[in-house]
Order: C-alpha cells, then sequence, then structure tokens
C-alpha cells in the first residue's frame, strides 16, 4: 500500500497592524478603497481581482513566514522569486522548526504584528489547525485543480508538494545500504538511523513511522505497529535520537535517514560537491506518500501579502520551482494536461511504482493520537 501524509517562520514588527484579537480592522494597506479588506478576502476576484491584491500586497510590504528552510524543497528559489517579482521582502523565522512549532505560533502570538502570516504544516497538523479555528478560508485561484481530497472544502488549507518516504545513506561511511525498513533492524546500522525531527511535532518524521508501521503489517487504521517498528530499533541500538539534518550527515551522526525523497534527493546533488556519496531509496516495503499543505493565518499581520504568496505558490512557476527541487506539485497532473510542467525536472524524481493512497482526516486525527500516547515510551530508555 502507498501512503501520503515543513518548518519555520522569521517574525519581525511590521507597519501594517494585524488584526487584533478583538476584531479591529486593518489599516489602510490591507484595504481597497471601496472597502475591501483582504483579512476577509476568500479569493482574489472577492477582493477586486488580482491587481488590486497585488497592489495591498506591496503596500504591506512584508510576509512573515516560519518553518521555511531554503534547502527544503526549493523553498530558496520560491523566497527570491516571489521577492523579486512583487518587491515584498519575505522574513523566516525558525527556518528549521516543526509544524507544530508553527502552530503554538499562532496561537501564541494571536494579534500581535509579529504572528506568521502564512504556514506550511504537514497534513494532519492542517486538519488540526483548522479544527481550531486558526486559518482563514481562501481558495486560489487555480483551487478547481487541485484534486479533490487533497484541499478542505472552504480553502483553509490545501496540498502544495509531496513526495514519499525515503531512505538516505551515507555510502562512504556505511558498507551496504539499506534499501527496506526490515533492513534497518539489521545489527551492522548500530546508532545510525534516524528521522527528521520528532514525529509528534514534525510531518516528515510522522510520515517515517507511518511508513514504518505499512512495512510491518500496519494500515492506516493502525499506525502502532510503526511505534514497535521504533521500539525495536531502540532496542537493538540502532536508531539515534540525533535529529537528522544536513549538518549532522557532513558530520557522519545520521549516516542513514528515514526522510522525504525530495530532501534526501536534494541533499544528494548537494552533498556530492562535498565529497560525500549519498543514495537514496524509496523503500519497497513501507511506501507511504504524503503532501504538505498550505494556509494562510486566519489573523494574518499581513493579509493581502499571505494571500498573494499563495497565488505565486499555486501558479505554474510556483508549482515548477518546488518540481525543481524535487517535490511532486499539488498541480502536477493538471499542468502536465495543460502543457505548463517542466518535463526535464520531471524526469528527475525518484522513481516509484503504484498509485498513492491517502489516509482520510479521521485516520490522520487517530494516528495522531495513538503516536502522542505512545511515542516516548517507544524510544526511552
Amino acid at each position: 500500500m502507498t501512503v501520503s501524509l515543513p518548518r519555520t517562520a522569521v517574525f519581525v514588527g511590521a507597519a501594517a497592524l494585524a488584526l487584533s484579537a478583538c476584531g479591529a480592522a486593518p489599516d489602510d494597506a490591507s484595504t481597497t478603497t471601496d472597502g475591501k479588506s483582504a483579512a476577509t478576502a476568500t479569493s482574489a476576484e472577492a477582493f477586486g481581482g488580482m491587481d488590486a491584491l497585488v497592489k495591498a500586497a506591496k503596500k504591506e510590504g512584508t510576509l512573515q513566514a516560519i518553518a521555511l528552510p531554503r534547502d527544503w524543497a526549493n523553498y530558496g528559489a520560491l523566497i527570491d522569486g516571489f521577492e523579486k517579482k512583487y518587491g515584498i521582502k519575505i522574513e523566516v523565522e525558525n527556518p528549521d522548526g516543526s509544524s507544530q512549532d508553527e502552530i503554538n505560533a499562532v496561537t501564541s502570538r494571536k494579534g500581535q504584528d509579529r504572528a506568521p502570516d502564512v504556514l506550511d504544516l504537514g497534513s494532519s497538523f492542517a486538519l488540526s489547525a483548522a479544527q481550531q479555528g486558526l486559518l482563514a478560508p481562501y481558495k486560489v485561484e487555480a483551487f478547481a485543480d487541485i484534486p479533490e481530497g487533497q484541499k478542505d472544502a472552504q480553502g483553509r488549507w490545501y496540498n502544495d508538494y509531496g513526495g514519499y518516504i525515503s531512505i538516505g545513506c551515507d555510502a562512504k561511511r556505511v558498507k551496504t545500504c539499506p534499501a527496506t525498513f526490515a533492513d534497518l533492524l539489521k545489527p551492522q546500522y548500530k546508532g545510525q538511523v534516524a528521522l527528521n525531527g520528532n514525529p509528534t511535532k514534525s510531518g516528515s518524521a510522522f510520515g517515517g513511522v507511518w511508513a514504518a508501521s505499512l512495512a510491518s503489517g500496519g494500515s492506516f487504521d493502525d499506525i502502532q505497529p510503526g511505534l514497535d517498528f521504533f521500539a525495536k530499533l531502540k532496542k537493538n541500538g540502532n536508531y539515534t535520537p540525533v535529529e537528522s539534518t544536513p549538518a549532522t550527515v557532513e558530520k557522519g551522526e545520521t549516516p542513514i535517514s528515514i526522510d522525504w525523497d525530495y530532501l534526501n534527493a536534494g541533499y544528494a546533488t548537494e552533498f556530492k560537491s562535498k565529497g560525500l556519496d549519498w543514495k537514496v531509496s524509496v523503500p519497497s516495503d513501507g511506501k507511504f506518500s504524503q503532501y504538505y499543505s498550505q494556509a494562510v493565518n486566519k489573523d494574518a499581520p499581513h493579509p493581502a501579502a499571505a494571500r498573494l504568496w499563495q497565488e505565486y505558490l499555486y501558479s505554474a512557476e510556483g508549482q515548477n520551482l518546488w518540481l525543481e527541487g524535487f517535490a511532486r506539485p499539488a498541480l502536477m497532473t493538471a499542468m502536465e494536461k495543460a502543457g505548463t510542467l517542466d518535463k526535464t525536472a520531471a524526469a528527475k524524481l525518484p522513481e516509484v511504482s503504484g498509485t498513492p493512497e491517502f489516509p482520510t482526516e479521521a485516520q490522520q486525527s487517530k494516528a495522531k493520537e495513538v503516536l502522542g500516547q505512545g511515542w516516548g515510551k517507544a524510544v526511552s530508555g
């Protein structure tokens, strides 16, 4: 079975005032001459069209993002592209933060000028944020082309890019690189197997546990086998609690990393110039695919810039930039039909077979609850 499931922000004081917790109106930069507010606009059309949205966003002048590392799915190019196109500065706080860190920033800074405008969340975290009433309904112009099941009917979140859980391996430090989850249990990998974060907080690590579950007889309805797998990995000494990052890989601290294929594939290109031989494989026994989701903070300090950022990400330019970062964009099928897909970039994606399946909202919520209750116990000691 194949299954599908980001990171940071920079907060700085901004000239444009946010919608406060008690409902204060946004300033003139976020409002059109006929009184339409970007803070409540549910589409560019509802705000008066793209030209009006661009004008308002430029007046705001800043976009505050969180958990967007430049080397994650080609976000560096996306940030640079948006800034160059619109002249709007993107501030990114805590680039290596988790999905939970993003939600915490929204709730703790509600009504403040330094709250994040936009979010890039693991699917289960996007569902939680929507359930908490933290997200603004907004439908990008390409909303209809986003596949059903990969978007909230109200437009509070929608999938942006995704990939498959993979195993990355430093072939110069590891004699024989593992290709499956079953391989990871072998004694030769003692102290070498890492995740990209804590699965109770990180979407990528969450995906890693779910993939391990599928490889161990689990399902979308049962993530427990994944917890049991990591308990075994911990017991035999193979699991290391060190969070895998490019820096830990270079130092040799995490020579085997369970992570999204687009990250591992990107690292392979990056590490080659540094003398590392980074091999990437999508495990056949735990084929798990998932997307991350975009969302606008309901109380975004820069509501027009937040909505313009979404429009940019779901344009052909934005989607192809994710593709260049080895990630599979949500509009890939629609763009292929329209002839706007970068075929050269698409051909470089890690090879996988089969059609991805995705857990339902109820299955994701249940898995997150089980993980929250059992992860600490599974890897403690």
